[in-house]
């Protein structure tokens, strides 16, 4: 086995994804997951603490989201900041180089409970983050915590359906109309 081959993260990650497909999360181990890689198993603990920080080891969403929030124009609405933290996700996160991995990593999560549970405790964790940016901004304690559970009920909403390989459907612009959508069916 070469000391040093590239892309060591990707290879492990999709190992991880294609074992958790074939096997089942529970029945997947690390050492199983470095062998398909072609790495050695300390080469897995180089680049994850776990096999569930292949799933939630990174979180790549909360950095670029809140930073877009926080540098929206001063008079854009808690609204219109979110929006600007979709597009951010759309331009740096969901790409479209990114989608069958999404997609590939949801099926995982949704065939395990356990995995399902620290997806929603992301999920919340990130609707708290919202929150906090749109605070920050200005916004009443009440508007934030409510633009934020819309925010993040468009963001898992768009992931869903942009993750879902059939799909063609630019990131930014599904979510925009899918928050579009809340922000209308809320007013009514």
């Amino acid at each position: 086995m070469a000391r040093w081959q590239p892309n060591a993260s990707q290879r492990l990650a999709d190992a991880a994804l294609d074992l958790f497909a074939e096997r089942g999360y529970d029945n997947t181990t690390v050492l199983d997951i470095a062998q398909r890689a072609g790495l050695a198993k300390s080469t897995f603990f180089r680049h994850f603490e776990n096999k569930r920080a292949v799933l939630f080891g990174e979180d790549a969403v909360t950095g670029p989201l809140v930073a877009a929030i926080s540098e929206a124009p001063p008079e854009a609405t808690p609204l219109e900041a979110v929006g600007r933290g979709i597009e951010a996700l759309g331009q740096s996160v969901f790409t479209p180089a990114h989608r069958a991995f999404s997609a590939r990593r949801r099926t995982a999560i949704e065939a395990h409970p356990d995995l399902q549970e620290r997806e929603a405790l992301k999920g919340l964790s990130l609707t708290g983050s919202i929150a906090q940016a749109l605070s920050d901004r200005g916004a009443s304690a009440l508007v934030a915590r409510a633009v934020a559970e819309l925010a993040a009920l468009a963001l898992k909403v768009a992931y869903e359906q942009w993750s879902d390989t059939d799909n063609a459907d630019d990131y930014g612009d599904l979510a925009r109309r899918i928050l579009s959508d809340v922000q209308a069916a809320v007013s009514k």
